[in-house]
């Protein structure tokens, strides 16, 4: 299992992997299911999404434009394998810095992305996101800044 690009024929896979998320009991619904595939689309058709499948299917996905992770995503049975992890270290191979957009509540992935070096540097209302959520930017480089000491 190794992160590779995604294609339209994916869609299915990737719409199942999201929605073991945002269709779970108790999730905010932010858009239809028709929403949902277009813009995944999108993300295949830009060249923005990598997937990982295991025996034939899709079980996680990262979303990135640039230096904005813009989502990432393992299905509940494939979960606890290192995938989440591997999608994120071939990110930061990638790019010098990057950045997230996450849940406060949601501590898990918090959690996750400060075992991975993000740092927290700042919070939002919920205004940015599609499921109008607290939300925490979470922020990594490769290269952090170390203040240097007082020399006094």
């Amino acid at each position: 299992m190794r992160p590779r690009r995604a294609f339209p024929w994916h869609l299915p896979g990737l719409a199942r992997v999201l929605w073991s998320h945002t269709r779970a009991p108790g999730h905010p619904r932010a858009r239809g299911r028709l929403q949902d595939l277009g813009l995944l689309l999108r993300l295949v058709r830009r060249g923005e999404l990598r997937l990982i499948r295991h025996r034939g299917r899709v079980v996680a996905f990262l979303a990135r434009r640039e230096a904005l992770i813009l989502a990432l995503y393992v299905h509940p049975s494939a979960r606890r394998q290192g995938l989440g992890r591997m999608l994120l270290a071939e990110a930061q191979r990638q790019s010098p810095a990057l950045s997230i957009w996450t849940p406060q509540a949601n501590e898990a992935a918090r959690r996750f992305y400060a075992a991975s070096g993000f740092v927290t540097m700042g919070y939002g209302d919920g205004a940015g996101n599609d499921e109008a959520l607290p939300e925490v930017l979470m922020v990594w480089s490769a290269t952090p800044h170390r203040p240097k000491r007082d020399a006094a």
